[in-house]
C-alpha cells in the first residue's frame, strides 16, 4: 500500500501547484514501459557481444594474413579489422560490384558455408605480383580469366587454411575452399532474408588498398553462438596454459626448413684452371674414397657420414653426431 499523505501535506501540494512552483509533468508516473518496435525483416540474432568476439577472432586472423601473405606476394602486406555488423544476406549481395571475387568456404564441422569476398583491385594486384609484376591493379575492371582464377585460388587456399587457428578457441574447424565465384547470383548459399555477420577487413599490398569482407551466416554459427562471447573466449585462452603455446611454437619450429649439405671434399685451383674446366675434367679433392664426409646443418658441422645411394639418388649414412659440448 502506498504512503498516505496528511492533510497539511495535501494543502502544501495544492498550494505549490496553484502557485506554479511544482509542474504536473514532474509528478507523473515515470514507470511507463517503453515499447520497442520489432523488425521481423531484420531479426536481432547477433548481439554486440557476438560481433565484438568476431572482431577479436578476425584481429587474430588479420595478423596471420599480414605474416603469411608476404611469402606468396614478396611484398609488404598489412591487414586490419575495420568493422563488424549484422545485416541481411540480400543487403550484402546487393552491395557487391561486378566483377566480384567470392570464395565459398566450407566451414566443417559447422553446417553451411561462409563467403570471403575480395575487392577486385586486390585480386588484380595479387595476380600481377604472382606473375612477377610490380603489383598494380588494372585501370579498367574486366572479368577474371580462367588462368587468373587458378592463380587466385592458390592464394585463396592459403587464406582459408589460416582460418582454423583463430577459430580454435571456439570450435576446431577444418575450412576448405569449395569454389570461387565471380557472379554473386551463383553464390546464393542462404535465403536473401537470413541474417549474417559481416566482418570487414582492410588489406594493403604495397600501395594498393582494398577490402576483404567475411560473410558469416547465422545458420552456420548457430551451434556455437553461446561460445561467441568474450567471457568464454578469455577463459578458453587461459585453459590452454603455457605448455600448449610452447608445444605450438615447438611444432612450428620443427617444420622450419634447414639447409643440409654433405661436403665430399675441397680443392684449391687457380682461376685460369677454373675458367677452363670442361665436361670430363677431373678435380682432385683432399679426401679419400673410404673417408667419412662432413655433414653441415646451415654452417655448423653436425654429423659425419659415409656416401652411398638410395634407389636412383645419392645418399649418405650418418655415422656420428657432433654434440654441442664437442
Amino acid at each position: 500500500m502506498g504512503e498516505v499523505l496528511s492533510q497539511n501535506e495535501i494543502d502544501s501540494l495544492l498550494k505549490a501547484l496553484s502557485s506554479g512552483e511544482l509542474d504536473v509533468e514532474e509528478i507523473k508516473d515515470k514507470d511507463e514501459k517503453v515499447i520497442k518496435n520489432y523488425d521481423f525483416a531484420r531479426p536481432a540474432k547477433f548481439s554486440k557481444e557476438h560481433l565484438r568476439t568476431l572482431e577479436i577472432i578476425f584481429e587474430h586472423y588479420a595478423r596471420l594474413l599480414s605474416t603469411n601473405l608476404p611469402a606468396y606476394l614478396r611484398k609488404n602486406v598489412q591487414v586490419e579489422v575495420m568493422s563488424s555488423e549484422a545485416v541481411t544476406y540480400s543487403e550484402f549481395t546487393n552491395a557487391l560490384s561486378n566483377p566480384v571475387l567470392l570464395g565459398i568456404v566450407n566451414f566443417a564441422p559447422l553446417k553451411g558455408s561462409i563467403i570471403v569476398e575480395m575487392a577486385e583491385n586486390v585480386g588484380y594486384t595479387i595476380v600481377d605480383r604472382m606473375l612477377g609484376g610490380v603489383g598494380l591493379p588494372l585501370e579498367k575492371a574486366r572479368d577474371f580469366s580462367e588462368i587468373e582464377l587458378l592463380i587466385l585460388e592458390r592464394v585463396y587456399n592459403a587464406c582459408v587454411n589460416l582460418l582454423a587457428e583463430p577459430w580454435s578457441s571456439v570450435e576446431e574447424i577444418v575450412p576448405r575452399l569449395e569454389r570461387i565465384e565471380t557472379n554473386s547470383q551463383y553464390a546464393q548459399i542462404i535465403s536473401p532474408t537470413e541474417m549474417i555477420a559481416l566482418v570487414t577487413l582492410s588489406i594493403k599490398i604495397g600501395d594498393v588498398e582494398g577490402l576483404l569482407n567475411i560473410c558469416l551466416p547465422y545458420l552456420t554459427l548457430e551451434g556455437v553462438m553461446d561460445k561467441l562471447n568474450t567471457k568464454y573466449w578469455y577463459s578458453s585462452l587461459q585453459d590452454k596454459g603455457e605448455q600448449i603455446y610452447a608445444d605450438t611454437i615447438e611444432a612450428l619450429i620443427a617444420r622450419a626448413p634447414m639447409p643440409v649439405k654433405a661436403v665430399l671434399g675441397t680443392s684449391m685451383i687457380s682461376v685460369n684452371d677454373f675458367l677452363g674446366l670442361q665436361m670430363g675434367d677431373i678435380v682432385r679433392l683432399d679426401t679419400r674414397v673410404d673417408e667419412e664426409l662432413n655433414i653441415f646443418v646451415g654452417n655448423i658441422k653436425k654429423f659425419t657420414a659415409l656416401p652411398g645411394a638410395s634407389g636412383d639418388n645419392y645418399a649418405v649414412r650418418i655415422t656420428s653426431v657432433f654434440r654441442e659440448e664437442q
